[in-house]
């Protein structure tokens, strides 16, 4: 097959996280089966944010049996990056299929009048929470851009001939909030690339001067990722004797958040409790998994997370949010600790639990692994999402 897909952003551009991973992969093990795969993108580059764009980016670009498109972002909305090359290149690429991942994009728009055009099928991964996502109810200006784009998302997911979705609930979505029939919508649960367990080791403590065992948070610096509840949760336990001598080691990029995040480190005086990465290297990442204790992930909103399963691949448990998509992903007692939302408290008490039991943590990051390596891994998610490719090109 010759397989399209889009998406936002791809490499070099990781700090755009968890759906320009999961293309990655399906391009990556698609490709290794033979598949002839193209990644339509933006020259996003790596940078400590979201909207860092760069020309000197190859236009077109081999990584392994998978090419990257690239084309420049003339403007972009919070998130919404304008990028009218993508419809020339896709126009002279003759593609079998189409698969968009993240529909509320520019990308995505550009995915299907290029499906209609040529009357290729569409198959569309949403991953962003179409009507549940805070920022429909963050700022007045946010409130109103997310509305402009309803048209777009209506078109993209109408036109679409099957839509993946990662769980149950945001099967939901689409059917209670969209109006799509069921048949239309197929669960394939997101899984990670456990190639990371073959990256190279280094010591992480080392590098980063860190003496003490750390408890890691990694994501966006953003209020969605409760970055502020982690925060206030550490100057709960600052002064408690079971975390002297524990580390909190924070890893991610700025995502309107950063500024405060270090104003509020400096009120609460927990400098010395803290280690702030910013835009860490994607293999620090990966060893900081391998050395933390466990996960601490107090998100506002989630829908299927990834951090966490790659966390899992390292055996390493998490504690985090009871709300939207983070249960059908994780288990409460069995693989994690979820915890009540915007709640410092019960999230320090989740904490202390893991710190005192060993057994315990141990115990969810076997069961974690388990998931991983059985489920929730890339090889099967491509192998389900190519069953999809091919029963919709026979029909």
């Amino acid at each position: 097959m010759k397989i399209g897909l889009t998406c936002p952003a791809s490499l070099p551009a990781t700090q755009f996280g968890g759906i320009m991973f999961l293309c990655l992969d399906i391009a990556k093990k698609s490709a290794n089966l033979g598949h002839d795969v193209t990644i339509y993108t933006t020259d996003m580059d790596f940078a400590n944010n979201p909207f860092t764009f760069n020309k000197k980016l190859p236009r077109k670009e081999k990584f392994g049996k998978f090419i990257i498109n690239r084309s420049h972002v003339w403007f972009s909305i919070y998130l919404f990056f304008v990028n009218p090359g993508i419809y020339f290149q896709m126009m002279k690429d003759d593609n079998d299929i189409i698969h968009s991942i993240g529909v509320k994009s520019f990308q995505s728009f550009i995915a299907t009048l290029v499906s209609k055009k040529k009357k290729i099928p569409l198959i569309i991964s949403d991953q962003g929470g179409l009507t549940t996502h805070p920022d429909l109810h963050s700022s007045l200006i946010r409130r109103i851009a997310c509305k402009l784009q309803t048209p777009m998302v209506r078109y993209v997911v109408n036109q679409a001939t099957k839509i993946i979705v990662a769980n149950e609930y945001e099967k939901q979505i689409f059917l209670k909030e969209m109006g799509v029939e069921e048949s239309k919508i197929i669960i394939i649960r997101n899984g990670i690339n456990l190639d990371i367990l073959d990256s190279t080791v280094f010591d992480f403590k080392k590098k980063y001067k860190i003496k003490q065992d750390f408890l890691l948070f990694i994501g966006r610096f953003s209020r969605i990722k409760g970055i502020d509840i982690l925060l206030k949760t550490i100057n709960l336990l600052k002064n408690n004797p079971e975390i002297l001598k524990i580390k909190f080691v924070i890893m991610g990029v700025d995502f309107g958040f950063e500024s405060q995040m270090f104003s509020m480190i400096k009120r609460f005086n927990v400098e010395d409790k803290i280690l702030v990465i910013k835009n860490p290297p994607r293999e620090d990442v990966i060893q900081a998994y391998r050395e933390c204790k466990f996960l601490i992930l107090p998100s506002r909103w989630e829908l299927s997370p990834l951090t966490p399963l790659e966390g899992f691949a390292f055996k390493k448990t998490v504690v985090s949010t009871s709300v939207y998509g983070i249960p059908y992903t994780l288990e409460h007692n069995k693989n994690s600790l979820l915890v009540h939302v915007e709640n410092p408290e019960s999230l320090s008490a989740a904490i202390l639990e893991l710190i005192n039991d060993s057994k315990k943590c141990e115990k969810f990051g076997n069961n974690g692994y388990e998931l991983v390596v059985n489920t929730c891994n890339a090889t099967k998610m491509v192998e389900n999402t190519l069953k999809i490719y091919e029963a919709v090109l026979k029909h």
